[in-house]
């Protein structure tokens, strides 16, 4: 199984902290590398990373990334990486066979998470999405949130920023099919801007976007200064299977 990770985009409320998020240390370890370990950790024999802003830096930190992080750490850009994040799982899908972990470089979780979400896969979905229940999480913004409604079988019915009812709070982990790539390019083709809730609402008409609820478990999107004091205090005590190792 591969990862897929994306890194394209300007990181423009983070700038405050790092002038570059994907490599943006948390505690002394830069953001990718910690998806990179995490990924490693659930099972990923590879990981794919998509870049754009700043492509060549961010390529430049993937060998040594790739190191400490003991997997291959590999470059696709996405053509244009000002357009939305769905343009960036079609780049990186381009290169993987088969299904795979999606993840954003600026989310971390604690090893449960991704563990957990590897197992999901069947052939009743074309999609698993990783949701937190928990709605006044403290460590959610739910002004930057992506919101989620399931239904009976906890399956998606809605998903996206604004949607006005909601059971749970995307996490930004999945575990994907070739369906969702798929499913981005038809919501394009049909007049979309390419965002990957698009494609997952298309998923989910379908009946084909599964969720997978974590439970009491920790996971933070470091998205602005306030969740990067967060990360920097609770992530070596939340992932020691990280912090500690040698």
């Amino acid at each position: 199984m591969d990862a897929l990770i994306i890194a394209a985009g300007f990181g423009s409320r983070l700038r405050d902290v790092s002038d570059s998020k994907p490599l943006t240390p948390i505690s002394g370890i830069p953001l990718l590398e910690l998806g990179a370990r995490q990924a490693r950790a659930a099972g990923a024999e590879r990981v794919v990373v998509v870049t754009g802003h700043e492509a060549e830096r961010i390529e430049a930190a993937l060998p040594s990334i790739a190191d400490r992080a003991g997997l291959p750490v590999v470059a696709q850009r996405v053509a244009d990486w000002t357009k939305p994040n769905g343009w960036s799982v079609i780049a990186g899908a381009e290169v993987i066979a088969g299904n795979y972990l999606l993840m954003m470089s600026d989310h971390i979780f604690s090893a449960p998470i991704l563990a957990g979400l590897a197992r999901q896969g069947s052939a009743d979905r074309g999609v698993t999405l990783a949701i937190d229940r928990r709605c006044d999480n403290p460590l959610v913004d739910p002004d930057d949130a992506t919101w989620v409604q399931t239904d009976a079988r906890g399956f998606i019915r809605a998903i996206g920023k604004t949607i006005p009812d909601y059971d749970a709070v995307d996490c930004g982990a999945f575990l994907a099919t070739p369906e969702l790539a798929e499913a981005i390019r038809t919501a394009i083709a049909a007049g979309k801007a390419g965002s990957l809730s698009e494609g997952m609402q298309r998923l989910a008409d379908a009946g084909r976007a599964a969720t997978w609820d974590i439970g009491t478990a920790w996971w933070l999107d470091v998205d602005d200064p306030r969740a990067f004091e967060l990360a920097e205090a609770q992530a070596p005590a939340e992932l020691p299977e990280v912090y500690t190792r040698p």
